[in-house]
């Protein structure tokens, strides 16, 4: 097996050499069937009448596989499990994972918005940030925010500000950094010594950063948090983190344990990722082992969202060069998934119209940005009689796909769609050029 470790997992390059058989059924959306004329449909939604419906680039979302995976989070953790918005987030989603009993993990004033507005109760939020600017936190001190993980001195500091011109006392987590190094790209590790998150462990930061929350009358310490980072297929690296941070929470008689998120999924073939039910019986049992008896929650994100949605793209040009590669071009890029680019990640390709064929021919799956870069897939697979104008599909884009768009080129966002029970329901509308222009002046 070919890796190269990136945000995908250590398998963002295709371990298999040669052509391929039908794209692997274990990446589909729960729900996805194959129709008996070949196509491929999701929440008894075909992806050809949902494309003529909506257009292209389209996200397709299987609602019953996000409310499955959420509840399964909550079954895994219990109570206060939170999911992690940056992840993907719209109204929709928000009051989606509230409804099957999470709680939410909000990295910004926007995501903060944005869940407030889909009539999440605000006791329901955990406020993350590495640099929480004085208005989020009076924004999140004025809601009521339920947990504020507190990431740095400068973050009490203006917390002790707040509650001193009145606002209400927080209950907080600290965020400790491990110093554990995940087995995953450099750009997603967190929980190394050398990052911009937390309070170090082995520098003493973080013992002086308890006793400061312990003794201050503007913060009600009642936990401690650690992430260690994003997209960890080796669940021992989170029993690690527990390991290390045993002694320091044993020691504290605090009602709240976070070991955060950063639970890997498969993107390609070859590759495979503990569910979250097994992650969460893992990390209680290592939990049990070290003698902590506080709580333990989490923050799933990706394990929640990314394998319950599918990107629709049309395909528009195909340009063979002989002897090097075969290029096709669709209609989207870069500005709908920036994570190939951002981390060399892998994802599959293949056409919902012949779920069920063959991959023989190799292809870079391209966008349309002004960019040698803009690569969707570096080492694609389709049939051989892929034309323009087929609809091209990639699967496992629900997760840091929609979140992380652009309009790159003044490109419009595409629009998201939830299917279920044979229902397409559109919970973001696409862009427009006149939205383009709204904050121009």
């Amino acid at each position: 097996m070919t890796t190269t470790p990136d945000a995908a997992g250590p398998g963002a390059t295709s371990p298999w050499i040669g052509p391929r058989g039908p794209v692997p059924l274990h990446l589909l959306p729960d729900s996805a069937r194959v129709e008996p004329d070949g196509y491929l449909s999701v929440g008894g939604c075909r992806l050809d009448d949902l494309a003529n419906e909506f257009g292209t680039p389209l996200f397709v979302y299987d609602e019953v596989h996000l409310r499955d995976r959420a509840r399964e989070a909550v079954a895994a953790f219990g109570d206060g499990v939170a999911y992690a918005s940056k992840a993907f987030l719209c109204k929709a989603m928000a009051q989606l994972v509230h409804e099957e009993g999470m709680c939410i993990d909000v990295a910004t004033g926007g995501e903060m918005r944005v869940a407030l507005a889909a009539g999440v109760p605000a006791d329901r939020l955990v406020l993350h940030g590495n640099n929480k600017s004085h208005p989020e936190l009076s924004m999140a001190l004025e809601a009521g925010v339920g947990r504020i993980v507190v990431d740095s001195f400068d973050e009490m500091d203006r917390i002790e500000a707040l509650v001193a011109a009145r606002a209400r006392v927080p209950q907080v987590l600290l965020r400790v950094t491990p110093g554990i190094e995940a087995h995953t790209h450099e750009y997603v590790r967190t929980g190394q010594d050398d990052s911009k998150f937390g309070f170090g462990l082995a520098s003493g930061a973080a013992m002086r950063a308890i006793e400061r929350a312990r003794s201050s009358t503007a913060m009600d310490l009642v936990g401690i948090h650690v992430h260690i980072g994003s997209q960890v297929f080796a669940v021992d690296s989170f029993r690690r983190a527990v390991e290390a941070l045993a002694p320091t929470v044993n020691g504290l008689d605090l009602p709240e344990f976070s070991i955060g998120g950063g639970l890997g999924v498969a993107y390609v073939e070859g590759e495979e990722s503990a569910t979250i039910a097994q992650w969460g019986a893992v990390m209680r049992q290592a939990c049990v082992e070290a003698g902590i008896d506080a709580r333990v929650t989490a923050e799933p994100g990706r394990a929640i969202a990314a394998a319950a949605a599918i990107t629709v793209y049309t395909v528009g040009t195909v340009k063979d060069l002989p002897g090097i590669r075969t290029y096709v071009s669709v209609d989207g890029g870069m500005s709908d998934n920036p994570r190939p680019v951002l981390y060399g990640s892998g994802y599959e390709t293949f056409l919902p119209r012949d779920v069920a064929a063959d991959r023989p021919r190799e292809i870079r799956l391209v966008g349309k940005h002004c960019e040698s870069g803009d690569v969707l897939v570096r080492e694609g697979f389709v049939p051989a009689d892929l034309a323009v104008g087929d609809l091209l599909a990639t699967p496992v884009t629900g997760a840091y796909g929609h979140s992380m768009g652009s309009n790159y080129n003044k490109i419009l966002r595409p629009p998201v769609v939830f299917v279920r029970d044979s229902e397409a329901r559109l919970v973001v509308r696409r862009e427009t050029y006149d939205d383009l222009l709204r904050l121009d002046l």
